[in-house]
Formats: C-alpha cells, sequence, structure tokens
C-alpha cells in the first residue's frame, strides 16, 4: 500500500444494502490489493450471530485479514462512537503493516461516525438520564416540545430512544442536541484518501438474494445459533436480539410461528432492511461517491470494480 497523490493514506470503502455482494467485493479486492476488510455492519460485530447476520466464513476469513467481525459479546451493545473508536484503530493497524484497509458494511450511522466525527456531547448527568428515561414516550416528546421544539417537529412522536436522547441532552447542556451536532470532532474523513462505492444493484435482484439468504440463516446452524442466544437470557431490547432473524427463529421456536410463517416473516424484515439501507445510500453520503447500480453477478463485474478501488 502507497500513499496517494494527495499524501493521505487510501481507504477504501464498499457500501451497500444486505446481500449487495459486498463481502464478497471487499474479498476480492482483499486478495487483489493486499487489503485487510474491516467490518462496518452492526450485527456482523457479535460473536452470537455467524450465521444470523451472514458474516463471512472461515474459509473466506482465512483468505484475507478481516477485522471487528464477531469481536463483541452480545450482552453489551456497540454504539456507532465504539465501532468508530476500533475501525479507527484497525485501519491505523492497516496503514501500519503497509495494507489497504477496506471497509465494508451497510450501517449508514457506523460509516458517517467514523468519517463525519462525533458531537462532543458531554456525559449526561445520571439523574436527569434516569428521569428521562423514565418518562412515557408521550410526556418525553410533550416536553421536547416545550424544551427543544426544532427537534420535537423533527422526531416521530413514537420514536422513544431518539426523544429521550434530545430531552436529555438538552436539559443536561442546556443547549439542543442539534446545536451539538453541527462541531463533531474525530472524523477520518479529512486525514485519508477515500476510495468509496456504493452498490445499489437492481431491486428485484436484491430482494431476491435477501430471500434466498434468509433460508440460509434458517439452517439448523441458524437455529442452534439462536437457541444459544435465548439460553443467555439478555434483555429483549439488547441490539444482538433484535438483529434481524433473531426474532423470527425464536418465534419458530417458541411455537408462536411455523416454520413457513416464520420464513416468510424473515424474508420480509430482510428486504424491508434492504430497502432502507437502499434509499438511505442512494440519497445521504456525498453526491460524488460513486453509485453502482448493476448486479454484482459475474467474474467481470467484480473485477472492474476491483481494478476502480485499486487506483491511487
Amino acid at each position: 500500500m502507497n500513499m496517494t497523490s494527495s499524501g493521505k493514506p487510501p481507504v477504501a470503502l464498499i457500501a451497500g444494502p444486505t446481500a449487495s455482494g459486498k463481502s464478497a467485493l471487499a474479498l476480492a479486492l482483499a486478495e487483489a490489493a493486499n487489503g485487510t476488510v474491516i467490518n462496518a455492519d452492526s450485527a456482523q460485530v457479535y460473536k452470537d450471530l455467524r450465521v444470523v447476520s451472514a458474516r463471512p466464513s472461515q474459509a473466506d476469513e482465512a483468505r484475507a485479514p478481516h477485522r471487528l467481525y464477531g469481536t463483541r459479546d452480545g450482552a453489551f451493545a456497540c454504539s456507532a462512537a465504539d465501532w468508530a473508536a476500533e475501525a479507527k484503530a484497525e485501519i491505523a493497524a492497516a496503514h501500519g503493516a503497509g495494507r489497504l484497509p477496506i471497509l465494508a458494511g451497510g450501517t449508514g450511522l457506523y460509516l458517517r461516525t467514523l468519517i463525519e466525527g462525533i458531537a462532543p456531547v458531554p456525559d449526561i448527568d445520571p439523574a436527569i438520564r434516569a428521569a428521562v428515561r423514565a418518562l412515557p414516550v408521550a410526556e418525553a416528546h410533550a416536553a421536547l416540545t416545550r424544551e427543544d421544539p426544532a427537534a420535537a417537529a423533527r422526531l416521530r412522536p413514537s420514536d422513544t430512544s431518539r426523544i429521550a436522547r434530545a430531552l436529555e441532552v438538552v436539559r443536561s447542556t442546556g443547549r439542543p442536541l442539534a446545536d451539538w451536532q453541527k462541531e463533531k470532532v474525530g472524523g477520518i474523513g479529512g486525514r485519508v484518501a477515500l476510495r468509496p462505492i456504493i452498490l445499489l444493484p437492481p431491486r428485484a435482484w436484491l430482494y431476491a438474494r435477501c430471500d434466498t439468504r434468509f433460508e440460509e440463516i434458517f439452517s439448523d446452524e441458524g437455529i442452534e445459533e439462536v437457541l444459544s442466544l435465548l439460553a443467555r437470557g439478555l434483555s429483549p431490547a439488547a441490539p444482538v436480539m433484535r438483529a434481524i432473524g433473531v426474532p423470527e427463529i425464536a418465534a419458530f421456536l417458541a411455537g408462536s410461528l411455523t416454520r413457513p410463517e416464520a420464513l416468510a416473516a424473515g424474508q420480509a424484515a430482510t428486504r424491508q432492511y434492504a430497502k432502507r439501507q437502499y434509499t438511505w445510500l442512494r440519497h445521504q453520503p456525498p453526491a460524488d461517491w460513486p453509485r453502482f447500480e448493476s448486479a454484482l453477478d459475474s467474474p467481470s463485474i467484480e473485477a472492474e470494480l476491483v481494478a476502480a478501488l485499486s487506483r491511487s
């Protein structure tokens, strides 16, 4: 890996909705460009979810270094700030080893936090946090309407977590969250030569792959993975317990859904998630990030993208 003409170290970024072919493309690039693949998917960080999150196989991981896959115990939620700090360390380690860091994932909040930085909101007063989190969402939204009307107008009245966050910030700091967010710090965007590509394949092709993927997840191995996770007795609100596939397979195991019903529910949830990612990735990243809108379904197309991402 060499410095680019800008004098900044390169970082490749392959973003796309679930089942769009990110992992395969990242692996091909890693093999071609002496790269290290760094996970940017919020479900694939959890060690409890190899099958259910469709993490790269052990065979694929043996072909090139893979980092931040299955590194977090499901009992401990991984925030965007947590992941960004770990990703920065892995990017630095890859650069130090003369390798190309390759970010691969579709979690927009993770990528935005890493590249743009995070608002430097001070620690929230624990008493204020406890009081806010104890409020019913309707009361919290009414309070937010009085104390930060712009945030209240922006948020859905049912959005419990974001309403609570905005209310605790304005009460604890005396400033609206939007003010803090104007002062983002710690992003790497200005320090690296980013080589991004966003995969936005035809929706029919993508949704068919989503359906096939969930069929693969709903295997004996996937069922066993969910059984092991349920045996841990974690909070149902934990991110690992809400990952697509876990509620659907858990409902099948509990007998509240038949296998065909659970399969259909998981496929629908996967397609809906892919749709949300697709919309975010089409509109939110910078306009100059290339959008690749063909199906990634042939070696020649993969080779073309690898060549484009390998160029300094």
